[in-house]
């Protein structure tokens, strides 16, 4: 603007010579590039990134065993449409939240409350999730304790240590809270000698297993699939309430991730348990098939976090645990 009013001064000031009309014509270049709209344009594959895509995995499992179950997938990805799949293991459930910035993510394997809660703040696009071969895509939150504990209700939690999984997470926290708020608990760090936040799932499940803790709350596909290998856990553990049932892990990508990118991806993922090679990624997941996934499929978690007490404009998953 400061190139126009100078380019007016001059023609106001000055005679209409050669010197005029070449700054007309310089004006009515500037005016027309100030005025042609800028388009809006997708990010197809940011120059930075040579063609991969950054997805986020949370730490259901500990970090070994969720790079085997998710690395055939990325390489299958990969292999069928040359999209290279960067996997990131995050620390921490609401860290998919915050590093889609610092890490530089573009997608993420949502748990359900993550996805609530991301949803609210990052533009997404949730696109599929797994199916195991009992048609089952959800799953529920459990809390648990020893059967030798003595504990059958809320009233005998009084005093004794609770193992949640991560503030992000529907089965590790949003599960307790609705059942403390069900039972007349109204300050659960009062009402408990200790609590704390194991990380993962399968933490909490054998922390409460080895008598670390007294009473826990994890993911029943978890629970179950540890159990699968450990006896111990069916023979020892007891199920005091669940939550509702509530989508499995979904993969969700940036909303500006190129359109194209993006429906390849997707229907590569819905119809990769046609392929043989997609069978063999699909049984390390522990899934038959990926089934599509929208955001009406969450609306369970987003009534469950009301009921809750959970503002999920306002909620803080990374205050002090």
């Amino acid at each position: 603007m400061k190139n126009i009013n100078a380019l007016i001064t001059s023609m106001v000031s000055g005679n209409r010579s050669l010197t005029f009309y070449t700054a007309l014509a310089g004006l009515m270049i500037l005016i027309a590039v100030a005025c042609t709209p800028k388009k809006e344009t997708q990010r197809p594959w940011p120059e930075e990134y040579s063609r991969i895509l950054r997805i986020g995995l949370l730490p259901e499992h500990n970090l070994f065993d969720q790079m085997e179950r998710y690395q055939p997938l990325a390489t299958y990805i990969s292999e069928k449409t040359g999209i290279k799949i960067e996997l990131k293991i995050l620390s921490q459930y609401g860290n998919v939240i915050n590093d889609f910035n610092s890490m530089h993510l573009d997608g993420a394997f949502f748990g359900s409350f993550s996805y609530a809660l991301a949803h609210q703040r990052i533009a997404l696009e949730t696109m599929a999730r797994p199916e195991s071969e009992k048609g089952i895509s959800t799953y529920h939150g459990m809390i648990f304790t020893r059967k030798d504990s003595g504990i059958s209700s809320a009233v005998d939690m009084a005093g004794k240590r609770f193992a949640f999984v991560d503030k992000a997470t529907t089965a590790g926290y949003l599960l307790p809270l609705k059942y403390f708020k069900d039972s007349g608990i109204q300050d659960y760090r009062n009402y408990f000698s200790e609590t704390y936040f194991t990380g993962t799932h399968e933490d909490a499940v054998y922390d409460v297993l080895n008598g670390l803790a007294d009473i826990g709350a994890a993911k029943n596909t978890v629970f179950y699939r540890l159990a699968s290998h450990d006896q111990r856990i069916i023979e020892e553990l007891k199920v005091l309430a669940r939550s509702p049932e509530v989508p499995e892990n979904a993969l969700a990508l940036r909303s500006d991730i190129n359109p194209s990118v993006r429906e390849k991806l997707k229907r590569l993922l819905l119809e990769m348990h046609k392929d043989p090679a997609g069978q063999k990624a699909l049984l390390k997941l522990g899934a038959a098939r990926f089934i599509e996934t929208t955001n009406s499929d969450y609306k369970p978690v987003f009534e469950y976090a009301a009921a809750a007490g959970v503002d999920l404009n306002t909620y803080n998953w990374t205050e002090e645990q």
